[in-house]
């Protein structure tokens, strides 16, 4: 009887405790992962395969990670070229463990806010993003209004591109006009979309 021969992942898997950059020129490096309750790093897998989509335009974008906890997505984006990444997250400890692992990497084009995402998407707005990364806990429900507020609020450049990520059990929200799906997957408990915004 023939073997198969089975192909190695080169998905290792990030080490309990830690998470690892994918690619570009921070790869490989590892990161603290602060014990707060709910906070979910985005799996390697997925993070692969949302900047393959991504790979066309995230070089030079501005980029908004809402919910950031360890900051997977944004500094992934920093990794691959971003020109600069606004972190908001609202646990203290999670935020200063984010400034530190930012400033372990010499990040100096990152901006750290400690508020609540819907709160910080009503106050005000800089200069528009052309990506925004929406990575709530699971039990969070308020998607709609996050993008209700990121098209209202003058948050996105024409076309900017929006990350959802939610349970597996949870359906894509209702969109503001004219926002399109273009891509969905879904790999273990987790549904992940990229969407256009108008």
């Amino acid at each position: 009887m023939q073997r198969k021969n089975k192909q190695k992942s080169k998905f290792r898997g990030s080490p309990p405790g830690r998470l690892r950059i994918v690619a570009g020129k921070w790869r490989s490096r590892l990161l603290p992962v602060a014990d707060v309750a709910g906070l979910r790093p985005t799996a390697e897998r997925i993070r692969e395969t949302l900047f393959n989509w991504l790979s066309p335009t995230i070089m030079g974008a501005r980029c908004l990670d809402l919910y950031s906890g360890t900051g997977a997505l944004g500094i992934e984006a920093l990794s691959r070229g971003a020109a600069s990444v606004e972190f908001v997250e609202n646990s203290p400890l999670a935020t200063r463990m984010l400034r530190e692992s930012l400033r372990a990497l010499g990040a100096t084009n990152a901006v750290v806010h400690e508020a609540d995402a819907a709160a910080f998407l009503e106050s005000g707005c800089p200069a528009p993003f052309d990506t925004v990364f929406i990575d709530p806990p699971f039990a969070t429900d308020n998607y709609e209004e996050l993008c209700r507020l990121l098209a209202s609020h003058g948050w996105l450049t024409k076309g900017a591109q929006v990350y959802l990520e939610q349970g597996s059990g949870q359906q894509v929200p209702e969109l503001p006009r004219g926002w399109e799906l273009l891509k969905e997957k879904t790999a273990g408990n987790v549904r992940y979309s990229l969407i256009r915004a108008a």
